[in-house]
């Protein structure tokens, strides 16, 4: 079967299970034409659930990734790189992208804030094999400093 071809003897819940990019164009399909006695409704509610899900993970990963190299950078400031910094310029980057096409997300970023910092502290410390005391039980940075483009600490 062609890419463009829609299997017409197979219902769009059978889809989902074989061919999940056309399951989803099929979705939008029927939609569009307010055909829904056809739409896979079920697997349609679990897939937009899951895509907010992701959204909110990917931004706790930047987050997390963002504060380990803010730690790291105050915390081996002998260490430094040009690579730290970059990759605390890129994950700040994806935060405010994320930001600008979510704005909701911004509050999961604050609920999420001490979480994330709890997990930073850990895997700064694994990388840098320095003791997990010598880090704040509680973040140093403000979420304002974890998004300001221009913040590092002294």
């Amino acid at each position: 079967m062609l890419a463009n071809q829609t299997p017409t003897s197979i219902s769009h819940r059978e889809l989902y299970e074989q061919d999940f990019c056309l399951w989803v164009e099929q979705a939008v399909q029927l939609l569009s034409e307010n055909r829904l006695s056809e739409l896979d409704r079920e697997n349609l509610i679990e897939e937009i659930g899951d895509m907010g899900r992701s959204e909110k993970l990917s931004l706790e990963s930047n987050l997390e990734i963002v504060l380990m190299h803010l730690l790291k950078y105050q915390y081996q400031s002998e260490k430094r790189t040009n690579s730290w910094r970059y990759t605390i310029i890129e994950h700040r980057q994806r935060i405010h992208k994320a930001f600008r096409n979510s704005p909701s997300l911004k509050r999961h970023f604050v609920e999420e804030f001490d979480n994330c910092y709890i997990a930073a502290r850990e895997l700064a410390a694994t990388e840098t094999g320095l003791d997990i005391q010598l880090f704040p039980p509680e973040s140093p940075f403000t979420p304002d400093q974890v998004l300001d483009k221009t913040y590092l600490p002294a």
